[in-house]
């Protein structure tokens, strides 16, 4: 799909008559940082030691969920049982100590290149993330200085992707309509919440979630890599400002 027909295709759905791109709405873990790995692996971990079986699998698919949002999902699913607000903050940071103890996550190749493109084109990104985790703040700036100005983690929403809260509060806290963002997820949850959410949803397929089950999420554009997204994405930009100028 060109980058010409995503957005036709996007304005005849949303029946937006222009778009105006100034905010790009960005998830973390998988976007960011190559990180789900180690999400995945000390998820499992958890959930094993809580008797509950499980697969890595699982877990890519329940990315962009708040992580109290998994623990009971799986506890229930996996166990019956209904865990409490406490009880799955304290398993949170059992799952956060695994997850430390693999040791630090590197940057996503391409993800540097994907915001001085947005820099370079006048876009302010925003961190939009399920994690719950006040450290990954400190790592982002940390990584990406000056950057980020503004951000939505899972202890700012009540309820996480695929519901589009997130991506709301994100516009809100930026002033800006779904015709002024774009959102980057590499999940389906992530996905379908920036599809809700009325924004231009590009999907990037970082892990092991092929493109179609994005594009099926409601994905407007689908990218084999960051880096992949970093090459194409003045030439998305371009048309974005090309159908504004032909306003």
């Amino acid at each position: 799909m060109t980058e010409q027909t995503a957005l036709a295709d996007y304005l005849k759905y949303t029946g937006h008559k222009s778009v105006e791109i100034n905010v790009a709405m960005i998830d973390c873990d998988g976007v960011l940082y190559d990180s789900m790995k180690n999400h995945t692996r000390a998820w499992v971990k958890l959930m094993k030691k809580n008797g509950i079986k499980c697969t890595r699998d699982e877990f890519y698919l329940l990315e962009g969920m708040t992580g109290s949002e998994i623990i009971k999902t799986k506890f229930k699913s996996g166990a019956g049982k209904n865990i409490t607000d406490d009880e799955a903050t304290a398993l949170y940071g059992v799952k956060t100590r695994y997850f430390h103890e693999l040791g630090e996550v590197p940057v996503m190749p391409g993800a540097a290149r994907v915001l001085e493109v947005l820099k370079a084109h006048g876009i302010a990104p925003v961190v939009v993330t399920g994690s719950q985790h006040p450290t990954i703040l400190e790592r982002i700036g940390n990584d990406f200085p000056d950057a980020f100005a503004n951000h939505i983690t899972g202890l700012e929403v009540r309820h996480g992707k695929p519901n589009p809260e997130p991506y709301l509060k994100g516009m809100a806290k930026m002033n800006a309509s779904p015709r002024q963002c774009i959102v980057i997820e590499n999940a389906p949850l992530g996905v379908q919440a920036g599809h809700a959410s009325g924004c231009f949803t590009i999907g990037v397929t970082t892990g092991p979630i092929p493109e179609k089950d994005l594009y099926k999420a409601g994905a407007d554009i689908v990218y084999g890599s960051m880096d992949a997204l970093a090459d194409a994405l003045p030439a998305l930009l371009d048309a974005f400002k090309a159908h504004q100028a032909a306003q």
